[in-house]
Order: structure tokens, then sequence, then C-alpha cells
């Protein structure tokens, strides 16, 4: 899947729109702010800003400083590029979220080839013989394949990232149906089946939807009840996108982080920052800590997107030149 909309139209200058602007700059570099305070609390063990006033010391208002730097970068930087349409700020959060999910799409066909690799290999017993007893030693403990397996391949995607276009997810789709093949020629055709099968497909298909969800919106593939909206004009379909993007998007995304990443306890912090594995041990796949943070990387993308779309509703209300006509839309 690749983008085929022409960018060409797109104006890249156009009326002043600081407040929406405001909105969703801030928004991002919040965003980031809160990513930053939260690796500094998991894996620096800072106190995070729920320790102001209760004897943290300074650490406490750190946290709170980068909050107030990415404000005020967001608000920076809007109010030095007044001049900037707000679809051409769409479409360039739109690229760099484009971005990341084919980086994210590179990063789990590697990790899931790899691990389910390893996986097998450990289950089989063909780890020792073959590399040696400190390596098979060392690819049981999921706190080392983790940083010195995983974390190399992740780099890897994100570089192949830089160079591809495709977002991969139909091959990812078509990955998954050959894994639930291979499931059953093993079971029923050999009678032979590993715990690693079953997580490979899971790993897999919580990527496929969890990923695919922010350019689906983009795409306008979401389902919308639209008996009413169908009806509507380009402005005042903008101006319920606009209300609606902040009111179920935007709000949901955020409540998914806060929760998730509500200390180092947290649903998507303490898997990560333990290298969580399922209950088949050493007979599976060492992914499981990386589904958990499937949670946030999909509120993350969402979030991205969001403002993307934020701004194209805005431009929509405000009948700004470049609307785009999602492939959705146009093809009823």
């Amino acid at each position: 899947m690749t983008e085929v909309f022409d960018h060409t139209e797109i104006p890249r200058h156009g009326k002043p729109a600081v407040l929406p602007r405001l909105f969703g700059w801030i928004s991002l570099t919040v965003l980031a702010a809160l990513l930053l305070n939260n690796i500094l609390v998991v894996y620096l063990d800072w106190p995070g800003i729920k320790a102001l006033g209760t004897g943290g010391g300074t650490l406490p208002y750190v946290h709170l400083a980068i909050y107030a730097v990415a404000v005020a970068v967001g608000a920076a930087f809007v109010l030095m590029t007044q001049d900037r349409s707000l679809r051409w700020d769409a479409l360039q959060i739109h690229k760099f979220n484009t971005y990341l999910i084919r980086a994210l799409f590179w990063t789990v066909f590697l990790v899931g080839v790899f691990d389910a690799a390893i996986a097998f290999m450990r289950t089989e017993d063909f780890i020792e013989p073959l590399l040696g007893q400190d390596l098979a030693r060392n690819l049981a403990r999921a706190n080392w394949v983790g940083p010195w397996v995983h974390g190399p391949l992740v780099i890897v995607a994100f570089v192949i990232a830089l160079f591809t276009r495709t977002l991969g997810f139909v091959w990812l789709a078509l990955l998954i149906v050959a894994a639930e093949l291979l499931i059953v020629i093993s079971r029923f055709v050999f009678s032979y089946e590993q715990a690693l099968m079953g997580d490979l497909v899971r790993y897999w298909y919580a990527a496929l939807f969890l990923f695919a969800s922010a350019y689906t919106l983009f795409d306008e593939g979401h389902v919308r009840v639209d008996v009413l909206y169908a009806g509507f004009g380009r402005t005042k379909r903008g101006f319920i996108n606009a209300i609606g993007t902040i009111l179920l998007g935007m709000s949901t995304t955020w409540v998914i982080l806060f929760i998730g990443l509500n200390g180092p306890q947290s649903i998507i912090n303490a898997p990560l920052a333990n290298y969580e594995v399922s209950q088949a041990g050493p007979y599976g796949m060492y992914v499981k800590y990386q589904m958990a943070a499937f949670i946030g990387l999909f509120a993350i993308t969402m979030l991205i997107e969001f403002v993307s779309y934020f701004f194209d509703a805005v431009a929509d209300k405000r009948d700004e030149p470049g609307h785009r006509e999602p492939a959705q839309a146009a093809a009823h």
C-alpha cells in the first residue's frame, strides 16, 4: 500500500490559523514531552511529576519544565510560521506518521521472523550444538534477547523505512495467512505444533490492526454513522470532523497514554521494563512485551494522525483550497 494522492496541489502558505495550529502542534510537543518523561521515570527511576510537593527534590520540577519547554516550542513554531497553511501542516504530519508506521511494519516483520527462528531452535535444542553454550544460555533469556536481538532489528527497520514507500499492510496480511496455513499443515499433516507458531500469528495480527488504524483514518476507512453527515456540505463536514476529532478521537488516545504510561507498574511500562514473556516460556516467542507496547504505539500514531486530520477538517471548515477526496469516499 502506497500513497497515491497528489501532494503538488496542496498550498504551502495560506490564511493564518493561529489557534487551531497552536492546539495541534502543542498536542504533538506535549506528546513528545510525555514520552521523554516516561523514559526518565521507567528507565532512570526518576520520581515523575506526581511527586511534586511530596519531598521528591528537584527532579519533579525537571519533569514539569520538560512539559513547559514542549508547550513553548510548539507555540514558538506556530508563531514563527503563521503563514503556513493548515493543509501543508497536515501533510507534513501525515508524512512523518507514514514513515513511523512503515518502520513499525518492518520492525514486526524482522522481529517476527528472527524471533520465531530463535524460538524454534531453542525448542528443538539446536542452539547449543550450532552456536555454543554461552549463546544458548543468553538466547534463553528474554532480557538479553530484547536489547541484543530485537534492539538492532528495530534500528535496521527504521533505516529500511527511509528507503521504502510501501506501508506493508497487504504484505503483513499475507504473512498472517501464510503463518496460519503453516499451523494447519504442520498440525493436521505432520502432527507437529509449537507455541511459537501461535505467538507469531498473534504478534503479526495485533500489529496489523493497531498500526493500520492511523492510515485507515487518513483514508476515511473507519466505520462512520453518516445518516446526517452524508448530506452535509464540505464546510459543515469540516466543522463536525474537527469537533469529533477533539472530543472522540484525541481524548481517547490521551486516556490510553495516561493510563498505559502511568508509572513503572502501568499496563504498558511494566511488561516493557521486565521483557515479559508468555506462559509458554522458552517454548514460545519473546515478543509479549512488544505487544504491550503496541497499545501505546497505536495511541501515538492515532494521535499524530488525529492532529493531521484536525488540521484538514479546520481547513475544510474555512473552505481553503487543496481539499483531498479520500479513496474510500470517492469509491461511493
